[in-house]
């Protein structure tokens, strides 16, 4: 079993978690001062974030009526980055 079937299995899209990943390495890289701690804990809080935050998010977002393109990935993704950069 690959990592990605195993993500697959818990429920987790391993595009997602890279994308919020990728926000918590953004926030780690954008403070001022650096913190072995916080680089390391940043891209990990921010996968994790996004990997359970991001559908409810998607969600809401239909819910509450705004103009979404034909293909959501790209929104899917973009909302993972942002709520990863958040966490």
């Amino acid at each position: 079993m690959t990592i990605h079937e195993f993500l697959q299995t818990i429920g987790i899209d391993s595009t997602v978690l890279a994308a919020g990943g990728a926000g918590g390495i953004m926030r780690a890289l954008s403070r001022r001062r650096f913190k072995i701690r916080e680089m390391v804990a940043s891209p990990i809080c921010g996968a994790l974030a996004s990997a359970y935050l991001t559908l409810p998010t998607m969600h809401y977002i239909r819910a509450s009526g705004w103009p979404l393109p034909a293909e959501p990935q790209p929104v899917l993704l973009a909302s993972a980055f942002l709520i990863g950069t958040c966490a």
